[in-house]
């Protein structure tokens, strides 16, 4: 079962089957059967937005998927820290994650902490993770707007929620080619944040968002991502994944 990277976005099958048909399971089994980049390698800005001010980074991620379906990513800042966070993303089991502080000192992230924020952003640890379509259950939802389009939406509650920090979440999916605009986040059943995909283009066949933006749902604050570059199947050692290399 395909997994795959939340900043790298999802992707999802264009299907000829009737609004009736459709089920939220099928939608979810359409976008793990397309075929994706074994690899990845991008540069990206950051914008934090937090109490009337905006604080800017930059950094480069790599990913690569392995045949036991296991994901990993290294994401390594440029400015102005030195900060990098390796992922190992399991199948059936928790995600491993270690942060290497400016200081060169690597900790692991605890399980506990993946609901805090990383670098101060609106982004917590546990998105920079893996999903695996099987750890949820699905519900169809009907329609519904976002990103100034008409999307199916697709709910999903999470099996085991004492191993992720969101027990639901919400997805749009363009109506037009089946590409997620939306996630919605719930904590404790609440409306938590919510993401949103623009500027969606092609690259070397795979659509790309060119900015994505997470959003506090209470509308006090949100932390944009840019695309500056970004390069699909390319070679990357599987030494850059090592622990011992973020050092």
């Amino acid at each position: 079962m395909k997994r795959r990277v939340f900043l790298v976005s999802v992707l999802i099958l264009v299907m000829s089957w009737p609004a009736f048909a459709l089920t939220g399971r099928k939608i979810m089994e359409k976008s793990d059967e397309l075929a994706e980049p074994d690899t990845a390698m991008s540069k990206m800005i950051m914008r934090i937005h937090k109490g009337g001010r905006m604080d800017e980074k930059a950094f480069t991620l790599m990913m690569k998927q392995y045949d036991d379906d296991e994901d990993k990513a290294l994401l390594e800042f440029i400015r102005p820290t030195k900060i990098k966070l390796l992922t190992h993303s399991h199948e059936g089991r928790e995600d491993d994650q270690w942060l290497r502080l400016s200081s060169g000192r690597v900790k692991r992230v605890a399980s506990s902490s993946k609901g805090k924020p990383f670098v101060n952003s609106h982004f917590y640890y546990e998105d920079l993770t893996s999903v695996n379509i099987d750890d949820y259950k699905y519900k169809f939802l009907g329609e519904g707007q976002a990103v100034e389009t008409t999307c199916y939406k697709v709910q999903g509650i999470k099996k085991n929620p004492e191993h992720r920090v969101y027990e639901k979440v919400v997805f749009y999916v363009r109506k037009s080619d089946y590409f997620i605009t939306r996630i919605d986040f719930y904590i404790d059943d609440e409306f938590h944040k919510y993401l949103e995909n623009y500027d969606v283009k092609k690259i070397d066949g795979i659509l790309t968002p060119h900015r994505t933006t997470m959003f506090r749902a209470d509308g006090k604050g949100k932390t944009e991502l840019f695309l500056v570059g970004v390069k699909y199947n390319i070679e990357i050692p599987d030494i850059r994944f090592k622990k011992e290399a973020i050092r």
